[in-house]
């Protein structure tokens, strides 16, 4: 099999978190967030390395390292980080090509996903190892859907069959996912630019405890997972 890299794009400032500091630094569980992904990719025996994009004046990255010494072999630090995340990612990719072949699967995964396991990195790679095109995590949609009216109420009852929530990693071959980050047009994740090159990716199933924190109260909920973890 083709070798197993992941990607961090870490360069996000949580505007909506409201917080002292971006999100991936919030400690949560008694570290960082974003130290959670990196010793969950780090315990991964499938994933040959990770690569994290931070912005170039990120003044935290360095210190977090230092507090993970286990971490200095398993991840290199990209300073590549840009407005966007596709920006960060295609970034990313560039920073880190002489090191990935065209066919080595690349895993994107969101910083802010701290609860994210070996067992679900494992189980994605399990699943993929084969796939004409990729992946990523996901979950069946399972709540009722409803489409607003520009005062706020309820215009109608959007039908749920068939729909799930995107999660991440997702994983994709180095030179496909080059390629679709290159199309025009925007994407609001790496599995809507493969799709834009007219393929489908695979949807796996994901964990409800892998979700992405975006509001001050996503941090005292993966609390209450990691804790128990």
């Amino acid at each position: 099999m083709a070798a197993c890299y992941s990607l961090i794009p870490a360069a996000g400032v949580g505007a909506r978190m409201a917080a002292s500091r971006p999100k991936q630094y919030l400690q949560v569980a008694g570290k960082p967030v974003l130290r959670h992904v990196l010793d969950t990719f780090a315990a991964t025996a499938a994933i040959a390395h990770s690569f994290v994009v931070v912005s170039p004046d990120d003044g935290m990255i360095e210190d977090m390292m230092a507090q993970a010494p286990h971490l200095a072999q398993a991840g290199t630090i990209l300073r590549v980080g840009g407005p966007t995340r596709r920006d960060s990612v295609r970034n990313g990719l560039e920073a880190m090509r002489s090191l990935v072949a065209d066919d080595d699967w690349v895993l994107v995964h969101d910083a802010a996903r701290p609860g994210l396991t070996v067992a679900l990195v494992e189980h994605l790679i399990a699943e993929l190892a084969d796939d004409a095109v990729g992946g990523l995590l996901a979950l069946p949609v399972v709540d009722t859907l409803k489409r607003a009216s520009a005062d706020g109420r309820s215009a109608g009852t959007v039908p749920r069959d068939g729909l799930w929530t995107a999660q991440t990693p997702q994983m994709f071959r180095y030179a496909v996912l080059w390629q679709a980050l290159g199309l025009p047009g925007e994407f609001t994740d790496e599995a809507s630019a493969i799709e834009g090159l007219g393929l489908q990716p695979k949807l796996v199933m994901g964990s409800a405890r892998n979700f992405k924190l975006t509001m001050a109260a996503d941090v005292a909920l993966a609390g209450l997972y990691l804790d128990v973890s």
